[in-house]
């Protein structure tokens, strides 16, 4: 067997975000194939062989990658719309255009969500796909397309609504499934496209939505499936007041208390947002390592409140970060949640020492690795993961003042991504995309906002 072709990256500051929160003032990472082999201070060592690039990363600070663990991107074709509306009336306004979207517009809608996070340094993207309108064509199979396309580590959480406004629910009745609809082409979805190996590139979820557009057997039943299938499940928890209401009105108990008494506590769960948590709340998933995907620039866009992020962490409670929508998140970035999720959090009881500069990058990295269940693979760097890592450009302008690197990260500006890569391999270069035509998606994107604007104003 051929020895694994050899990348250096030297000259550079590294926060490897391991257990040690581990740094180096200056540094070198060795990539060899899709592995991390070597990371540490000073010159890479003597005498590789099969070096077929080395990169002199003066000025730079090299992180993880981005993980994100919570979006929605067929919503990309929608942004910009109903900007000044709490989540259940945005989601009423909403949904009846989203229920026209076919497989065209799922395709460019996850293209141009998953360019937007990678040349800004995600390396690992998810989606929550729940809109499957019928006869629209294969929604998952696109959306998976595309991610590959891009050349992202990808989770897929094929999410599924059975609860329409006929029985209680937002959504309209054209948009939901069945409830055997939902679990058939959900298992379906995992048995097509999940990958359990530690390199795996495309892994799926089962990701019914939420209390409020799902049914009761759907939650237990879609828990059993996962569970039986060996994957992960995720949905929206504790988003709002007018959620934590829904759940005492409909089922006579509060969120976490319901999620449970369907079996959606554990280890192998993760829910977004996760804003209107009380003390039993967090003791609950801290007692199970239920995860839960934080979502700042989202949740003050909605107006769902301030989550107790903090109180999580001290308690044990995996917690990544998370993109959202982009109609409810329009810049569709993740870097910029690294700052976000600082500062909404120092406006909370806990303020300036709620949580500081590293703590920001460990959510967007291992924090994120650990929601999606592959914290022994990706999320740090250390020899052995995956090369999954991103070299942020600190020399200009709009960082070069600040002495720490990692504190210019999270509380500068947006720092340009001189290069990202996945699995070994680079896929960004200068702030631009290798893998896809940038300029292609953005007319491909509008084309389709436009074409489903059409549709959604004949009704």
């Amino acid at each position: 067997m051929a020895a694994a072709q050899r990348i250096v990256i030297e000259n550079c500051s590294i926060a490897t975000v391991d257990a040690d929160d581990t740094e180096y003032a200056s540094g070198y990472v060795v990539i060899a194939g899709n592995r991390i082999e070597a990371v540490g201070a000073g010159k890479a060592p003597e005498g590789l062989e099969n070096v077929v690039r080395r990169i002199d990363a003066t000025g730079h600070l090299v992180t993880p990658g981005l993980i994100n663990t919570h979006h929605h991107f067929y919503q990309w074709i929608t942004r910009g719309l109903a900007t000044d509306h709490n989540l259940f009336n945005w989601l009423v306004a909403l949904y009846p255009t989203w229920a026209r979207i076919d497989e065209p517009m799922a395709y460019a809608a996850a293209q141009g969500s998953l360019a937007m996070m990678a040349r800004g340094g995600v390396t690992t993207a998810m989606d929550h796909h729940y809109v499957y309108p019928q006869g629209s064509g294969d929604l998952s199979g696109a959306i998976i397309r595309a991610a590959r396309e891009m050349g992202v580590r990808f989770t897929l959480a094929r999410g599924s609504m059975d609860r329409s406004e006929k029985d209680g629910g937002l959504p309209p009745d054209f948009a939901v499934e069945t409830l055997e609809g939902a679990l058939t082409a959900t298992e379906a979805t995992v048995k097509e496209h999940h990958d359990a190996s530690f390199d795996a590139m495309t892994q799926v979820a089962v990701a019914p939505c939420s209390p409020f557009s799902v049914s009761t057997e759907l939650l237990r039943q879609g828990a059993e499936l996962a569970r039986r299938l060996g994957v992960r499940l995720h949905t929206h928890g504790s988003e709002t007041v007018e959620e934590e209401k829904f759940c005492h009105e409909l089922f006579g108990m509060g969120p976490t208390d319901y999620f449970e008494s369907t079996g959606w506590l554990g280890e192998d769960v993760w829910m977004a947002h996760c804003v209107h948590m009380n003390d039993s709340d967090i003791t609950a998933f801290a007692r199970t390592r239920t995860g839960v995907a934080h979502c700042p620039s989202s949740n003050a866009r909605l107006a769902a409140g301030i989550a107790r992020v903090p109180d999580m962490l001290r308690a044990g409670v995996p917690v990544g970060l998370g993109v959202d929508g982009t109609a409810s998140n329009e810049s569709g970035e993740l870097h910029t949640e690294l700052r976000n999720a600082l500062l909404i959090n120092r406006l909370g009881s806990h303020r300036e020492a709620a949580l500081n500069a590293r703590q920001a990058l460990r959510l967007g990295t291992h924090g994120g690795a650990q929601v999606l269940g592959r914290a022994a693979e990706t999320g740090s760097l250390e020899a052995g993961k995956l090369a999954d890592l991103v070299l942020w450009k600190l020399d200009t302008l709009a960082h070069s003042s600040i002495a720490d690197p990692v504190t210019a990260l999270v509380f500068g500006a947006a720092a340009p991504v001189t290069a990202s890569f996945v699995n070994g391999r680079q896929i960004v270069e200068d702030g631009r995309l290798l893998t896809v035509d940038e300029d292609a998606i953005a007319r491909s994107t509008r084309d389709e906002a436009q074409r489903l604007a059409r549709i959604a104003a004949q009704g």
